[in-house]
């Protein structure tokens, strides 16, 4: 099948498609002899894995990581849980930075009421007035 066929069949961009092959995540396809790619059964399931793997949010690397076990593991599926359980431990991080973030601000909301002016706006003081901290490493805040 051709590229746009590959798309149709994955709802997965011809752009997307092309960077997950230069990234080294989906594997280059066959050429035929007017240098259009053809790409296979494998490619379709290969790419739904990774489409999949994305929608949970996973990094490239984490994927990289999963097909890389996939490709060389003939062993047991020891390396694939302790990568999801890795994903479940920042998914887990990750709440709870959102829930301190939304804590901050509900309480900048609550720092100013209806009627007052710009210059005076309680939102606007705690923001200037907050402390900047750093991100905790490996935060998806910054």
């Amino acid at each position: 099948m051709k590229i746009g066929e590959l798309s149709q069949a994955t709802g997965c961009s011809t752009e997307t498609i092309r960077y997950y092959e230069k990234a080294g995540l989906l594997p280059p396809p066959e050429r035929s002899s007017n240098n259009y790619r053809h790409y296979g059964d494998a490619h379709v399931k290969r790419l739904r894995l990774i489409r999949n793997c994305r929608r949970l949010d996973m990094s490239h690397e984490e994927i990289r990581s999963l097909l890389d076990s996939l490709d060389h593991g003939g062993g047991d599926c020891e390396p694939v849980n302790r990568l999801l359980d890795e994903h479940i431990g920042h998914v887990d991080a990750r709440i709870h930075e959102l829930s301190q973030l939304r804590q901050q601000l509900v309480d900048l909301r609550k720092r100013c009421g209806e009627g007052r002016s710009v210059h005076h706006c309680g939102i606007i003081e705690g923001l200037a007035a907050m402390e900047v901290t750093p991100a905790a490493p490996g935060s998806h805040l910054g």
